[in-house]
């Protein structure tokens, strides 16, 4: 899919303006999951940046920080699985996985990664701590589609298909979030709550915001390099993770 070179330019300035504008945002001062702080523009760092560079460091630090919302809130709607760590809390244990992450190696998960990490969450023979391998899964998916870095310069590449099929790969897990099913019938992890009481798809709406910033960093990308993204429609029952 190609666009004309107006079209471009529009789509370019408004995927800047959606993700430049993060790094203005201040979380409140009372807030429980604060964003991560960005850097200064004007420091050093930032000479050796392209705009693109820039849109990738945002994308990724705002998945990351969602990421950390989401594994705080998984926390607290499956005590269980924190009560297989010896953290005292929720936030206690993401702050130690994303900031002491020990290269996401962790042995409680048997070392597991990327999709295999995924997909060990939902394996009913997995005794382990299911939040960890899922979380740790699609953060170390989403460092290696963007070409194993968390922050990005003028000699770094990024593949728009890898991004583009990372984003598929979070509508599995999403799907099995709500649908995989150990041997008694329950979900595997609790996440969205419809009932008489109320409605709470907060999960929804955060893996929402990874999935959308993904499909938009890797269409401008795909408009950079003049790459076609290859685009798959998949069953969910039976689809496979992506790989790249």
């Amino acid at each position: 899919m190609m666009f004309s070179p107006r079209n471009r330019r529009c789509l370019l300035v408004g995927l800047s303006v959606l993700l430049l504008s993060a790094c203005a945002h201040q979380a409140p001062a009372d807030s429980k999951h604060p964003l991560p702080q960005h850097q200064d523009s004007s420091s050093l760092k930032q000479f050796g940046k392209s705009d693109f560079d820039r849109m990738a460091d945002v994308e990724m630090r705002e998945n990351t920080a969602s990421l950390r919302i989401l594994m705080t809130k998984l926390y607290k709607r499956n005590p269980h699985e924190l009560s297989k760590s010896t953290a005292d809390s929720a936030e206690e244990m993401v702050n130690s996985v994303f900031e002491d992450r020990q290269d996401w190696g962790f042995p409680t998960i048997n070392e597991a990664q990327g999709t295999d990490a995924i997909q060990q969450a939902f394996k009913p023979e997995f005794q382990g701590d299911r939040v960890l391998s899922l979380i740790v899964g699609i953060q170390t998916m989403l460092i290696k589609a963007h070409g194993g870095r968390t922050e990005f310069f003028f000699t770094d590449s990024i593949e728009p298909q890898n991004v583009y099929n990372a984003a598929r790969n979070i509508e599995i897990a999403v799907w099995k979030l709500s649908n995989a099913r150990d041997e008694t019938g329950q979900l595997y992890l609790l996440t969205n709550e419809i009932n008489d009481t109320g409605r709470n798809l907060s999960f929804e709406r955060e893996f929402g915001k990874i999935i959308g910033s993904l499909d938009l960093y890797a269409l401008t990308l795909s408009e950079k390099t003049q790459r076609t993204l290859t685009r798959v429609a998949q069953t969910m029952a039976t689809a496979l993770f992506l790989p790249f």
